[in-house]
């Protein structure tokens, strides 16, 4: 593909290139109106607009026709929200140059005005270090107002996850389907890649085995050696779950889907970073029982509790970044973390989805999220449903028991609170360079941004075109509302 680098292109068309919505949109008829209205509020409009019905049951496809959208129903489809992208792709990708650009947007979204102008531009960047950007997502906030304790504790969670983005500059970590801006050249040279066998999964554009598509997406284009970013101007509002039931499912989903793309790309210079989040993940998890036995071990062994005024101090001086680390969700979000129970009980329960997750990727195990099957007797489902249950208990109390075990050694040896101690304090000194605004792990992560975008460009800088080809035109500034 490198011909396509070096074509030279006529600066006068080049421009910023189309910009094609896609969203998919399964039983939306409630929602899709107020997506297809935060399109129609963008300061850089789409050039067009497609709604993906995929198997709809209800009004959506009349009610996203009547605000001027394009309908596509899908004909056939079994793989889901990838299997129903694909076949737009399919028709889309075609009509399309490599300069232009698609909106993937879910039905349930509203993006900021600026969205799509900022996305662009960022698809626009300076090569200076050779990089292209494949694709530019979404922060994503809960759609406001946020009602309810369970909406809040998500809220908080994603303040937190966009103060951590902004540190990394931009670097992302999940192009996110609630709203992405992607490269066609990049769709398109995914597509190449997995038919060739340089992508270890799928066929199309999207893995449609994929539990979570949008992460092995984001994962394929960075093997490919594209940048993704989420700038702190793309700003995207998406309906949180409001049950626990719903949560867990979801996030179980999220997990597993993780841990399979992992385990299907291995270990690779681009999935190293996600992989080191994941041990730390899962240590952080294994910690909460390591200090639990080693607490209940010596309270048995002297009978008291002792309070050192240091670690009383270390204590408040994290419960304080973590309040700070949420003042952009407003004074709910302060109080609900300065509360500090609600986000332990939050906390433990990612965990319990996280040891889930893992016992069955571990195990192969079917979808738990989706409706139960209902092939075969009544008797042969409940023995199912038991028998999953059986082994993540079993699967699930094994590991507990080998980390209490663990515990209690270090315990009896003496050197489970000096290790305890040791990681306290090495959270401690981390939570004060976040809070200074620094991000400790920049060295490893990388960073996703290579120019400051407050600050135009410099005068005959070479600018990547949504295909990531150079061309010498820059693109319009387009003034900020208010």
């Amino acid at each position: 593909m490198e011909h396509q680098r070096d074509c030279r292109i006529d600066a006068s068309v080049a421009g910023p290139g189309r910009i094609v919505v896609v969203i998919p949109a399964h039983d939306e008829e409630i929602l899709i109106g107020e997506a297809l209205e935060s399109l129609g509020m963008q300061t850089r409009k789409p050039d067009e607009v497609i709604v993906v019905a995929d198997r709809c049951g209800d009004r959506t496809a009349e009610v996203a026709a009547a605000r001027g959208a394009a309908v596509i129903e899908t004909v056939g489809n079994v793989h889901r929200k990838a299997g129903a992208i694909d076949q737009v792709y399919d028709l889309l990708l075609p009509r399309l140059t490599d300069d232009d650009a698609v909106l993937m947007m879910d039905a349930d979204t509203t993006l900021s005005p600026t969205f799509i102008s900022e996305a662009a531009k960022r698809l626009r960047e300076p090569e200076g270090d050779g990089a292209r950007v494949g694709g530019v997502g979404g922060i994503f906030f809960g759609c406001f107002p946020v009602k309810g304790l369970i909406g809040h504790l998500q809220n908080n969670e994603y303040v937190r996850y966009a103060r951590e983005i902004g540190r990394r500059q931009g670097r992302s970590d999940v192009l996110t389907g609630t709203g992405t801006l992607f490269s066609v050249r990049a769709l398109r040279d995914v597509k190449r890649a997995r038919s060739c066998g340089e992508l270890p999964t799928g066929t199309g554009v999207y893995d449609t085995e994929a539990l979570t598509e949008d992460n092995e997406l984001t994962l394929a284009l960075k093997q490919l050696g594209y940048r993704c970013v989420s700038p702190k101007a793309c700003v995207v509002g998406t309906r949180l779950p409001t049950t626990i039931k719903g949560l867990f499912y979801q996030r179980l989903r999220w997990q597993r889907g993780a841990l399979e793309n992992l385990r299907a790309y291995g270990a690779t210079r681009q999935t190293l970073p996600y992989i080191g989040r994941q041990v730390l993940t899962y240590l952080g998890v294994a910690l909460v029982s390591f200090y639990l036995t080693a607490l209940t071990y010596g309270v048995l062994s002297t009978d008291s509790i002792g309070f050192a005024l240091p670690w009383v101090a270390v204590t408040v001086f994290i419960v304080f970044e973590r309040t700070w680390s949420v003042r952009r969700g407003g004074w709910r979000s302060i109080v609900l973390s300065g509360l500090v129970v609600p986000e332990i009980a939050y906390d433990l329960f990612l965990h319990s989805v996280y040891g889930k997750a893992a016992t069955d990727t571990a195990r192969d195990a079917g979808e738990t999220w989706s409706a139960p099957s209902r092939e075969g007797a009544p008797r042969e489902r409940r023995l199912r449903r038991l028998r999953n249950v059986f082994a993540v208990v079993f699967y699930e109390a094994a590991a507990v028991a080998i980390i209490v075990a663990l515990a209690l050694a270090c315990a009896i040896s003496g050197v489970a609170w000096p290790l305890i101690a040791f990681l306290v304090l090495t959270f401690t000194a981390h939570a004060a360079l976040r809070l200074a605004g620094l991000d400790p792990l920049g060295p490893i992560l990388g960073s996703g941004e290579n120019v400051v975008r407050d600050d135009p460009p410099a005068t005959g800088a070479r600018l990547q075109g949504f295909g990531g080809r150079d061309v010498q035109h820059l693109p319009p500034r387009i003034s900020q509302p208010g």
